[in-house]
């Protein structure tokens, strides 16, 4: 999975950056998300638009908190284009 993928899990995991989640905390989160999503990051990706259109306000700032997140938690990956 690419950087992307993964912050598309993490945004609709119930972690929030006010948890200032550890690393492991982060990847425990998606992996467990990700086993919800059945394997398959278009489901988590619909869970994010779900999101982005209830709450279009703090849809931004949760989205660059998820990628940074993910850096941070799984190292130098590749974002997808």
């Amino acid at each position: 999975m690419t950087a992307t993928d993964l912050a598309e899990i993490l945004f609709s995991s119930g972690l929030q950056a006010s948890d200032n989640p550890t690393p492991e905390q982060v990847r425990t989160a998606v992996d467990a998300l990700s086993r919800t999503c059945a394997g398959d990051p278009s489901a988590c990706a619909a869970r994010v638009a779900q999101e982005a259109g209830d709450h279009p306000d703090t849809f931004a700032v949760r989205m660059r908190w998820a990628l940074d997140t993910v850096q941070d938690a799984y190292g130098d990956l590749t974002t997808a284009a």
